[in-house]
């Protein structure tokens, strides 16, 4: 720097310092990410047997927490829960029908904020009846199912978003002959601790065709 001035000289040490402290920053924030230890999700939804609750679980916990449902206000009412769902739908591209929009806010002002009950009889919502013996098997559209479920936020066929790529599991189970079953049972009831801390919601609300289609398509890849 000896043809520098003194003026060249501190834009340079300037300079010098800005990258080393962006240097130690990165450093420190890569230990960070590979340190990160999520605990497991412990929040739970009420339980009920509004229609609204299995569709909550099933859609709701893909992208938030149960946690984030008890810190609204309590005296909420159930056309203010359906707008607060409905723009989860507008907003953040849920994937939400009108009539579960309708379901799940019902079942937030009921269980939450003491609301009645107005979308008919409270029951489960039905699986579908199973088909009778010699009975030709419906062509399931995995794709379809894929997209109505939001299964693709979560997971890709190669890489990991949320949970595991499909190819990975796939992997996992290449010589499992109990595979299929195995993975019919995990998509239908969810859980966490297989891939991480991060909870799978259940999606009992699927059909065992379409439980079996999707382990199928996903031990395929």
């Amino acid at each position: 720097m000896k043809h520098m001035n003194s003026s060249g000289r501190l834009t340079a040490l300037r300079l010098l310092s800005a990258a080393a402290l962006a240097l130690g920053c990165s450093a420190v924030l890569a230990q960070a990410v590979q340190t990160v230890t999520l605990p497991l999700e412990t929040a739970k939804l009420k339980p009920s047997k509004l229609a609204g609750y299995q569709i909550a679980m099933q859609k709701c916990g893909i992208c938030h927490s149960a946690d984030y449902i008890s810190q609204q206000p309590p005296a909420m009412t159930a056309t203010q829960w359906t707008a607060e769902v409905r723009k989860m739908e507008h907003a953040y591209a849920a994937p939400l029908s009108d009539t579960d929009v309708a379901q799940i806010g019902e079942y937030l002002a009921v269980t939450y904020g003491g609301a009645k009950p107005t979308l008919g009889p409270v029951a489960l919502a039905k699986p579908a009846a199973a088909a009778s013996p010699g009975a030709p098997a419906a062509e399931v559209d995995v794709q379809a199912v894929l997209k109505a479920n939001a299964c693709l936020g979560c997971h890709a066929v190669a890489q990991k978003i949320v949970g595991p790529a499909y190819h990975d599991v796939a992997v996992k189970y290449k010589n499992d002959p109990q595979a299929l079953a195995r993975l019919e049972a995990s998509i239908k009831a969810g859980g966490a601790g297989k891939w991480g801390p991060v909870v799978m919601p259940p999606f009992g609300n699927l059909s065992p065709q379409e439980l079996k289609a999707l382990a199928a398509f996903v031990l395929k890849q």
